[in-house]
């Protein structure tokens, strides 16, 4: 398995600061080489939300330094990595409310982060950043949002089209930093070839729709990282035209 990686990130029209966050790194190891991505979407108070989310990717970051040297495609080390994961939210959602109370202002962030290898992947979620996989005309959200919204349209209180323009669509159930505990979401499955794996901050969805994101981002015209940054630019560059207001990021993986 070979991978081809790209990204795009813009502040917006709206926002003095970015406070979106994203590492996304190839890194070899025994058992071939593998991708790892950290998205995170920070919010809250006096512009500090970046540092949240530059925090909780940092701290990934540096979870993949000191413990891919002991990856291993077995379903013992699913259950090492749930663990490990698990217990670094916890740390994060301390350590990031800690400062937050230190400077007397609630911030928090999503995290969405998704490590590849050649034959599994491993994807955490916490808030409403998402990761996608695109593959034979189909696009499909591998995370689940966790907002208001989203929970009204699972219990069948409203409509997927009604959640798409409610006013409080950005309501989210829980964010690391902002929840006095977190509840992650963890998702494994096998890695596949010729599939585009998408990560997004919610300013990069509002405004397109899956049809332009699948037609920019298919695996077949994702055929080399040139061609993947300059597609995301576009679809980044879209969501200004459309007056989009939130920072905007994505991110892609391509699988060969």
């Amino acid at each position: 398995m070979n991978f081809m990686i790209a990204a795009a990130t813009d502040v917006g029209i709206r926002k003095q600061t970015n406070q979106d966050s994203l590492m996304m790194k190839k890194y070899d190891t025994h058992i071939g080489e593998v991708v790892f991505v950290v998205l995170c979407d920070g919010m809250g108070g006096f512009e500090k939300g970046e540092v949240a989310s530059a925090t909780a990717v940092k701290a990934f970051e540096n979870w993949a330094s000191e413990n891919l040297c002991l990856i291993a495609d077995t379903e013992e080390y699913e259950h090492i990595i749930r663990s490990q994961w698990l217990s670094l939210v916890t740390e994060l959602n301390e350590k990031i409310m800690k400062y937050g109370k230190s400077e007397g202002i609630k911030i928090g962030t999503t995290i969405v982060a998704m490590l590849i290898t050649p034959n599994r992947y491993y994807l955490i979620n916490v808030g409403d950043s998402r990761a996608y996989a695109l593959k034979e005309n189909s696009i499909l959200q591998l995370t689940k949002d966790q907002t208001l919204v989203a929970r009204e349209v699972e219990l069948g209180h409203m409509t997927v089209e009604q959640a798409q323009s409610d006013p409080r669509r950005n309501v989210l159930l829980q964010c690391v930093g902002a929840s006095e505990r977190v509840f992650p979401d963890i998702f494994c499955g096998n890695t596949e070839e010729n599939t585009v794996y998408m990560f997004c901050s919610d300013g990069f969805r509002h405004e397109i729709t899956s049809e332009e994101m699948y037609k920019m981002l298919a695996p077949e015209v994702m055929n080399g990282e040139v061609v993947m940054e300059a597609n995301i630019r576009y679809l980044v560059d879209l969501n200004i035209r459309r007056n989009e207001t939130d920072n905007i990021t994505a991110a892609a993986v391509r699988t060969y």
